[in-house]
């Protein structure tokens, strides 16, 4: 067995997440993959998993069409992030948009990011964490069409399958989800990486 082929054994089953709450924070619209195989994921180490959005259901899509809905486990309205341990955010192209224009879903996810809980964003998701200020100096990946936006947010972005900055873990699209489900359950098994004096507001 190859030292790769150990490390990813020890970082998908014997990482346990147990006694762990996580959030995954989503709209309607979001990438169907990018939330069900992190959702998978995180279960299957044994987290404590809610859906949180201000909708009673939310509609998933899959590539070019409407896919799937889920039943929202917790209403944003009534979800307090001092009860989570850490914050998953699923791509999609509608997702992300929806939620960085509404304050409930910016302030929630504002904060993960100043208490300094790990954050996991894959595909367009980052485009919420733009709304919170605080990526100046944070190494990032994102789809490679919200690279400008993160930039001008203040982020270093990498082309890569998943970049990880001190609790802070992104990735491109759903090809790189086994590598992103793998370092997420790494950085939320880790738990609180730095507080909020690490963090430069851009605005």
């Amino acid at each position: 067995m190859i030292i790769g082929d150990i490390t990813f054994i020890k970082s998908i089953f014997m990482i346990s997440l147990k006694d762990k709450k996580v959030a995954i924070l989503t709209e309607n619209g979001f990438e169907e993959s990018e939330l069900t195989s992190p959702k998978k994921a995180l279960e299957d180490a044994g987290a404590d998993v809610d859906i949180v959005s201000l909708q009673d259901k939310v509609k998933g899509w899959n590539h070019d069409h409407w896919s799937k809905k889920l039943f929202t486990t917790v209403n944003l309205k009534n979800a307090k992030p001092g009860e989570y341990d850490a914050l998953m955010i699923p791509g999609g192209v509608i997702n992300p948009d929806a939620m960085r224009r509404q304050k409930e879903y910016v302030d929630f996810a504002t904060e993960f990011m100043l208490g300094g809980k790990p954050v996991a964003a894959i595909c367009h998701g980052p485009q919420l964490l733009i709304e919170t200020g605080l990526l100046h100096g944070k190494e990032m990946t994102s789809f490679y069409s919200i690279k400008t936006d993160l930039i001008n947010a203040g982020a270093i972005w990498k082309d890569e399958e998943v970049v990880t900055d001190n609790g802070l873990v992104t990735s491109r699209s759903p090809k790189d989800l086994p590598a992103f489900n793998e370092k997420m359950i790494e950085e939320f098994a880790e738990g609180i990486h730095s507080t909020a004096d690490v963090f430069v507001p851009t605005h």
